[in-house]
């Protein structure tokens, strides 16, 4: 059994942590005891977040960006190191393969690859210098499986997963942990965009719409941001020290 307050003392940085499966991790990591410093490009939403006690402080920096990463993050280590990374945030776009163009490919790489390659680099040395780290990575289903109509998606996200499988064989041995969460659909705004993108398209009612997103989880449902984080509170947790490289599908046994 876990402590309520297993966290206490450790800082865990979450980017994209302002809504969604992020703020729902932040949240859950607060609750735990954890110092909690989200990270994100909309100040304002961020700081409504701080002030409902679901973190502790905000860091402004577009993940894409590895100069604004890098100053974020040094700003973070600057009230206490840094002990848990969580790299959340993430966008998705849809369009069948024969316009799925170059740009769009390179706009999913940026912000779901590169975002989390951005900020595992600004974290990992400090990690490995002090002999213990978490970084886990919101990946997704998509990063397991094919989807139709998703492919830049489905790429960006598969070279997460094997991004994380690789850094976690290079630091096995340093005390540092490398893992992803895969979420199936869950119920977050993106996913309300998606279904309001369904009934644009194909002009079906909201629930043909959502019934279409469920259909793919075995248990019929929408899978929940707190579910979501209680996976990642595990593989943050001291018990989860002999789990690296993992890809772990939080879906209702879709995958």
């Amino acid at each position: 059994m876990t402590s309520d307050m297993e966290f206490s003392g450790r800082h865990a940085l979450v980017t994209g942590g302002s809504r969604g499966i992020g703020r729902a991790i932040a949240a859950a990591l607060k609750r735990r005891g954890a110092t909690v410093t989200i990270l994100g490009r909309d100040e304002v939403t961020m700081r409504a977040v701080v002030a409902a006690g679901e973190a502790d402080a905000c860091a402004v920096a577009d993940v894409t960006d590895t100069t604004a990463v890098d100053a974020a993050v040094r700003q973070a280590t600057q009230r206490a190191p840094i002990d848990i990374v969580v790299a959340n945030a993430g966008a998705a776009q849809s369009a069948p393969f024969g316009q799925t163009t170059a740009a769009m490919l390179r706009a999913m790489l940026d912000v779901n690859l590169m975002g989390v390659i951005h900020i595992a680099q600004a974290v990992a040395p400090a990690m490995i210098a002090r002999g213990e780290g978490r970084i886990i990575a919101v990946a997704s289903t998509a990063g397991l499986k094919g989807y139709p109509y998703v492919t830049a998606y489905c790429a960006a996200k598969h070279a997460v997963i094997g991004y994380v499988r690789a850094l976690a064989a290079e630091t096995a041995r340093t005390g540092l942990t490398v893992n992803a969460v895969c979420p199936g659909f869950t119920e977050t705004d993106l996913v309300e965009e998606s279904i309001a993108t369904i009934i644009q398209k194909t002009g079906r009612p909201r629930e043909a719409a959502l019934a279409s997103l469920t259909k793919r989880n075995p248990q019929g449902r929408l899978v929940q941001p707190d579910e979501v984080a209680d996976a990642v509170l595990w593989l943050a947790g001291r018990g989860a020290s002999a789990i690296t490289g993992q890809a772990i599908a939080v879906a209702g046994g879709e995958v």
